[in-house]
């Protein structure tokens, strides 16, 4: 028999919710596994049995919003930091793009436990993901996620051949090896870069490592969702016909 596990990682894992928004629907009577009603944090199940929600958590996960953001730079993608503002406090009505097609409106219950899906670092614009959802946050930064993300990056200084292909394959940071990327010329003086992992200043120091100095760095586009004509500064909803 496979070994007994807590009901609330069983659910994260198999991408119902996250853990939290678990032990939230369990506390409430919202878990079923084989048609049983679980209401004990902590609770141990089988990982071959069925797991199943109830009509109200259902019509919670439905009700929460995804919002994505052109971050401008001098804004931070979490906490706060001394002299600098969070990215969140940009959602606000007067920022949101007149351009949303998503049919969704702003209110306030929007921002109650939005938390941002990845980070984008002080001097980078571009698309930055803001999500109620535990299954969107885990499908971006799980630790199997395998979500591509693409920036555009303006450098200064000169690029081998060499060190193209390192930055490719063939780099390392803080004692690890870097994944696979895909990194291509755009233009005469900017870089495209696709990864599958978001070290911290990651594409900076990949291109330090190379002789490059980053002069410029922009997400346009996270799995299937691109950035597109969303101006700096302002946010829309992602729409119930988009996925990552």
């Amino acid at each position: 028999m496979e070994e007994k596990v807590r009901l609330s990682k069983l659910m994260s894992e198999r991408g119902i919710c996250s853990r939290r928004e678990a032990d939230a629907y369990i506390e409430r009577g919202w878990v079923f596994v084989d048609g049983q009603r679980i209401t004990e944090l902590g609770t141990r199940v089988d990982p071959s049995q069925t797991i199943t929600l109830n009509r109200q958590a259902e019509a919670q996960q439905g009700s929460q919003v995804t919002i994505l953001l052109n971050k401008p730079i001098g804004y931070v993608s979490g906490q706060p930091e001394q002299g600098y503002k969070a990215a969140v406090t940009l959602i606000l009505p007067d920022n949101h793009d007149r351009e949303d097609r998503s049919g969704l409106r702003f209110d306030r219950s929007h921002l109650a436990g939005l938390a941002p899906a990845g980070r984008l670092d002080i001097d980078s614009t571009g698309l930055l993901v803001f999500t109620q959802d535990g299954r969107v946050a885990k499908q971006l930064i799980g630790q199997d996620s395998e979500i591509e993300k693409e920036y555009l990056v303006r450098t200064e200084g000169h690029l081998s051949a060499e060190g193209l292909a390192k930055l490719n394959h063939g780099l390392s940071l803080d004692g690890a090896a870097l994944k696979p990327a895909k990194v291509t010329w755009q233009n005469r003086d900017q870089l495209r870069f696709v990864l599958k992992e978001g070290k911290k200043r990651q594409i900076r120091r990949m291109c330090e490592i190379v002789g490059l100095k980053v002069t410029g760095l922009k997400r346009v586009r996270i799995g299937r969702v691109m950035l597109g004509n969303l101006p700096l500064g302002q946010w829309r909803y992602l729409g119930a016909d988009e996925q990552f």
